[in-house]
């Protein structure tokens, strides 16, 4: 995401009626572009292409649950966060979550807005700062690649 973008969210569940609540929500407490999809496998899609900053994930839902498209979501976009949003509280879920797909939040419908909005910026934080170390390291090493390659132009020309 470029400084200036606006953050990405994605909300994936198989009732239409949470998409619209969730987006109708964060239209008017964010400026944040907010895509909405219903069915998991178009939204794995839509992220093979497309760079979202936060992927909201329904865990229940069919052909492909919550679990598997935070999954693509990490294998296609490894710095965006994945928060799972469930209707039942099973922690052995959430312990699979945390550990398959690095889950950054687990939260159990019906949710707090105050609170989803809050782990939305705050997740929205954390990939850009995710974004922005990679950028550093990317930097980093090619100056540790130009210096190398100083180095031994100056090593040459004093053998």
């Amino acid at each position: 995401m470029a400084a200036n973008a606006q953050p990405a969210v994605m909300i994936v569940d198989d009732e239409d009626m949470v998409i619209t609540s969730v987006r109708a929500f964060l239209r008017l407490e964010t400026e944040y572009h907010i895509f909405g999809f219903t069915k998991p496998e178009e939204a794995a899609q839509f992220l093979e292409t497309n760079p979202v900053d936060v992927v909201v994930s329904d865990y229940l839902m069919p052909k492909m649950n919550g679990l598997q498209l935070l999954a693509k979501a990490k294998q296609f976009q490894p710095e965006s966060a994945r928060v799972l949003l469930t209707g039942h509280a099973d922690k052995q879920s959430a312990i699979q979550a945390i550990n398959e797909v690095g889950l950054y939040q687990y939260l159990e419908k019906p949710w707090d807005n105050q609170q989803l909005l809050l782990v939305i910026q705050s997740a929205i934080e954390r990939t850009t700062l995710l974004r922005n170390l990679r950028e550093k390291i990317v930097a980093l090493d090619a100056a540790h690649s130009n210096l190398k390659e100083i180095q031994g132009k100056l090593l040459r020309a004093f053998l």
